[in-house]
C-alpha cells in the first residue's frame, strides 16, 4: 500500500532502496558472518536393539571441513572446541575433509589440505572414526588417508570395528564414498552379526535407500551442506546428487534411520543463508517397544 504523504515515484524508490539494503545485508550475513556461525545439534536417537550398556551413548558428527580457500585451522579449531563440552564418546567424521586451492584444479595439491586440518583433529581425546567424500577422492584419496592415519585417526573404507561394553557391543561400519563408486556395503558390514546393532557412516545421505536392505540400524551422512542456502517455505535451492532425499536432520527409510549433518565448511560460492554450519551432538536411547 503506498504512503498518502509520498508520490508514487518516491515510495516505489523507496521501496526499491530497502530491498536493496536487504539484500546487502542478507549477502553480508551469508558471506562473512552465517558461514562462522556454528551450532550444536543435539539430537536423541531411539534404537530398538541398542544394549542396556550402550544407553546414553555419546557419539559427536563433524562433516565436511572441505579445508583449503574458505576454510582454515580456525574453522577446525571451532568444531572442535564444540565438541569436547558434549563429553562424547566416540567423534565420527563423515569425510569431505579436503577442497582444491584457489582457482587450481583437484590434485595432490588439495589432498595435502588434509595436514594442517589432521593437524587439530588430532587434539581430540575421544576415539576417532573417520570416512571420505567424494571431495577427498577427487584430490586424492590415498593421500588423505594417509594423513589422517598417520595423526591416529581411523580411517573406514568398506571396513567395521566393534565397540564393547561390559558383555555387549555394537558395530560401526563405514563405506568408501558413494558417489566415486568406491562403496561396498556388503564388504563392510562382513564380520558383523546381523543381530547386533551398526552404526553406518556414508558419506552421502540418499545411500540410505540402499543400506536400508541390510541389518543396519542408523546411518550418519554429510555432503549435502543442506543446501548452504535455504529459502523459507521453499528449502534447499540446490543439493548435490545422492542428498536430494535426505539433505538434513533425522530421517527414517524403513527401520534404519539416518542424519544428516549439515557440514561445517563450505563449496563455492562461499555462503550460507538459514543454514548455518553444524556439529550434531547424538545421544543413542534405548527404543521402548509398544
Amino acid at each position: 500500500m503506498q504512503s498518502k504523504g509520498l508520490p508514487r515515484r518516491e515510495f516505489l524508490s523507496r521501496v526499491l532502496i530497502g530491498a536493496s539494503a536487504v539484500a546487502v545485508i542478507g549477502g553480508i550475513d551469508g558471506l562473512l558472518v552465517e558461514p562462522k556461525n556454528l551450532v550444536a545439534e543435539r539430537v536423541a536417537v531411539h534404537l530398538k536393539r541398542l544394549p542396556e550398556e550402550f544407553e546414553g551413548f555419546r557419539i559427536a558428527q563433524i562433516s565436511d571441513f572441505h579445508f583449503g580457500p574458505y576454510m582454515g585451522r580456525a574453522g577446525v579449531e571451532r568444531a572442535v572446541r564444540l565438541a569436547e563440552p558434549f563429553n562424547p564418546d566416540l567423534v565420527v567424521l563423515t569425510g569431505d575433509f579436503v577442497s582444491h586451492p584457489f582457482r587450481k584444479p583437484n590434485g595432490p595439491a588439495g589432498a595435502r589440505h588434509a595436514e594442517p586440518c589432521a593437524d587439530v583433529l588430532a587434539t581430540i581425546k575421544a576415539q576417532t572414526l573417520a570416512i571420505l567424500g567424494n571431495h577427498d577422492h577427487w584430490n586424492d584419496a590415498d593421500i588423505v588417508h594417509a594423513v589422517l592415519k598417520e595423526r591416529g585417526i581411523n580411517v573406514l573404507r568398506n571396513q567395521a570395528i566393534p565397540l564393547e561394553r561390559g558383555k555387549s557391543r555394537i558395530w560401526v561400519s563405514g563405506v568408501d564414498d558413494v558417489y566415486v563408486g568406491a562403496a561396498d556395503l556388503p564388504r563392510a558390514l562382513r564380520g558383523v552379526p546381523t543381530s547386533e546393532l551398526t552404526i553406518l557412516l556414508a558419506h552421502e545421505p540418499d545411500f540410505a535407500d540402499y543400506a536400508a536392505r541390510f541389518p543396519v540400524d542408523l546411518q550418519l551422512s554429510g555432503h549435502s551442506h543442506g543446501g548452504q542456502v535455504r529459502v523459507p517455505g521453499l528449502g534447499a535451492l540446490v543439493l548435490p546428487p545422492m542428498a536430494e532425499k535426505y539433505p538434513v536432520g533425522l530421517n527414517r527409510v524403513g527401520s534404519l534411520q539416518v542424519y544428516t549433518n549439515r557440514g561445517v565448511g563450505v563449496i563455492n560460492p562461499p555462503v550460507r543463508l538459514n543454514c548455518p554450519p553444524e556439529v550434531t551432538f547424538l545421544t543413542l536411547v534405548r527404543a521402548v517397544s509398544v
